[in-house]
């Protein structure tokens, strides 16, 4: 695990990872935060990511094997601008076929920024792969949130301190 310091984040060498901000899982009863508020700061964060030229990629998922997806599988309005990179996962990760970790190396990407719901799903599961093809990583701890409190904090106090660095979003610095 490479320690980033989240003051020194370098855009052009990372990019910001927002898993699963569609609708119909903001609309959840999430803990400790609420959708709105990891919306809200998913949103700032990736201002800024694109302020300094760093990229937003931005996953939601697909159910395989249906002819119709649930009402809300879409991004969130707003979320996503041109120039973004639109990820469609078919299962937990975002690394599983859908050539992400292609897409990320043309960039030369290195670090990766993750946020979204949930914390110890979708998010989780990404930055797990995330560490197997040798990201850095570093978690948003109150730009993601899970079903419950208890899991969102098993995610960031056990399992997500041992893949990278764990802060929150006033924490992190880009240039620009």
């Amino acid at each position: 695990m490479t320690e980033i310091d989240p003051r020194h984040i370098d855009p052009r060498h990372s990019a910001l990872v927002l898993v699963d901000l569609m609708e119909r899982m903001v609309a959840l009863p999430l803990a400790p935060y609420s959708g709105d508020e990891v919306a809200e700061r998913a949103a700032e964060l990736a201002k800024a990511f694109r302020a300094a030229g760093a990229p937003v990629v931005l996953v939601r998922a697909e159910r395989p094997g249906v002819a119709e997806q649930p009402p809300g599988s879409g991004l969130l309005p707003g979320l996503a601008e041109p120039g973004d990179v639109e990820v469609v996962k078919r299962t937990v990760g975002a690394f599983h076929g859908t050539g992400l970790d292609a897409r990320l190396r043309e960039r030369d990407v290195r670090t990766l920024v993750l946020a979204g719901i949930a914390t110890n799903l979708g998010v989780e599961s990404t930055a797990r792969a995330a560490a197997d093809h040798g990201y850095a990583l570093v978690f948003v701890e109150d730009a993601m949130s899970a079903l419950t409190a208890e899991e969102h904090h098993a995610s960031v106090t056990l399992d997500m301190p041992r893949l990278g660095t764990v802060r929150r979003a006033a924490e992190l610095r880009l240039p620009g």
